[in-house]
């Protein structure tokens, strides 16, 4: 079991489980695991636009030139910049300050190795065995403590690697996009690229002040951005999360396409091209029905995967897949990052719009997706799903059914709460089965 580590990296309240001394201590076991050979050793960190950001990017710098690594510090850039700037820059870690979707009050700290990919469960283990122990052995003599900087260029760095995911020839001349950067990590970088690749480019949330960071705005509050697309008769809507590793999209009229309906109309196009790598893409145990049997009926499979882009990532790696993801926007294209980058599947989503010469509302409306139902249950101890009635409800509820549904319950990995989820033709039949589990499992919990 991990302390510290969740399913994405540290996360929780700032200054209450992201506090300095936690931060000063992951710098310290981070900056020790990975120091690897005789090379003058370094570390890049970003941020998103929290107030808390800079206590955390500070008690961090410590740690890291207290056990004399070298830190490049990058400002606030998004999760994927912070992946791809990783590799690019030669550096041993990279780190990104972020909540990501959270409001201000949270914040977290991910790690990335030196290949761009976020760390695996053993090296988090070793990195909290350290946290845990006494780190004064592990310190750096007066002479080989770390120095700081602050690197300015990065985010022409970034701009110029999402254009260039693009082929030379593909502009986005005469769409007009608007992009709601939810007042994070990609306020300055997303409504730059998408102006330098032609578009007429309207921006909202754009004007963090560390306490508006998803505040009504970003791909969890799209209302705003839905009603700037209608007002202004916009192509296009792309809304980011608050580190930019997630997207929502709208089309042109103001309907929402959520992450099952971005990888339907990009593996489709894919497929065209014969640029999968797998006849396939990967997607979590959330992911619509609908997007399974569209992905089937063009002949391509989908994998499952548990819930976290991470596990996402792993199978994609695993078996050779370049494009998963997940409903929530987390898009995966390895051909380009190693983890979710919310403006590259955008702008690839945008290459396919231009290709078909088609409205967004018909490149993305790919399948009708099921009706679908998500419950939580909160709980305060023990383990309500190994009680007799549950395993007996959930056994019925998967017989009701049968082959139309799906049924999915899962622990959340960041609080007591049981998730339940069902999906089927029949809704009101969905919302029978759902309904009976909870009941069994709210029972089992009191």
């Amino acid at each position: 079991m991990r302390k510290h580590f969740g399913t994405d990296g540290i996360r929780g309240r700032a200054n209450g489980v992201i506090t300095p001394e936690l931060a000063l201590k992951v710098g310290q076991a981070a900056g020790v695991i990975f120091q690897r050979g005789d090379h003058r050793h370094r570390v890049v960190i970003g941020k998103d636009t929290r107030l808390s950001g800079y206590m955390i990017e500070t008690a961090l710098v410590a740690g890291f030139t207290s056990v004399g690594m070298d830190v490049l510090l990058l400002g606030p850039m998004p999760t994927p910049a912070v992946a791809m700037l990783t590799r690019s820059m030669r550096a041993d870690l990279g780190v990104m300050i972020s909540a990501s979707h959270n409001p201000f009050e949270d914040n977290g700290i991910k790690l990335f190795g030196p290949d761009g990919f976020k760390l695996n469960d053993e090296l988090e283990l070793e990195i909290e065995g350290l946290i845990d122990g006494d780190m004064r052995r592990c310190l750096a003599g007066s002479r080989d403590l770390g120095r700081a900087k602050r690197i300015e260029s990065v985010h022409a760095r970034y701009i110029e690697f999402a254009k260039r995911t693009l082929p030379r020839h593909v502009t986005l001349d005469g769409l007009r996009v608007v992009v709601d950067c939810a007042n994070g990590a990609a306020y300055r970088v997303a409504p730059e690229t998408l102006w330098e690749l032609g578009a007429e480019v309207i921006s909202i949330g754009v004007e963090p002040d560390g306490f508006n960071i998803n505040q009504d705005v970003g791909s969890t509050a799209p209302e705003s951005l839905v009603q700037k697309v209608r007002e202004l008769r916009a192509d296009v809507g792309i809304a980011l999360d608050g580190d930019a590793d997630r997207v929502l999209i709208v089309d042109e009229k103001g309907q929402k396409v959520d992450g099952d309906q971005l990888m339907a109309a990009v593996a489709r196009s894919w497929k065209e091209d014969e640029r999968l790598t797998q006849p396939g893409l990967v997607a979590t145990i959330m992911s619509n029905l609908g997007l399974e049997r569209f992905i089937n009926g063009i002949g391509l499979t989908l994998a499952r995967t548990a819930v976290g882009d991470r596990y996402v990532l792993e199978h994609m790696r695993e078996h050779g897949y370049n494009l998963g993801g997940e409903q929530s926007g987390h898009i995966i294209m390895s051909d380009y990052a190693t983890t979710g980058d919310g403006l590259v599947a955008a702008l690839q989503l945008l290459s396919v719009v231009k290709r078909r010469d088609l409205p967004v509302s018909e490149v993305c409306h790919c399948f009708e997706p099921l009706p679908q139902i998500l419950k939580n249950v909160r709980f305060r101890s023990g383990e309500p799903l190994r009680a007799d009635s549950v395993v007996t409800a959930i056994a019925h509820a998967k017989d009701r059914l049968g082959q139309s549904g799906r049924l999915v319950i899962r622990p959340s990995g960041t609080e007591p709460v049981i998730r339940v989820m069902a999906e089927g033709d029949d809704r009101d039949l969905v919302a029978e089965v759902v309904d009976e589990v909870v009941d069994a499992v709210t029972r089992a919990a009191a």
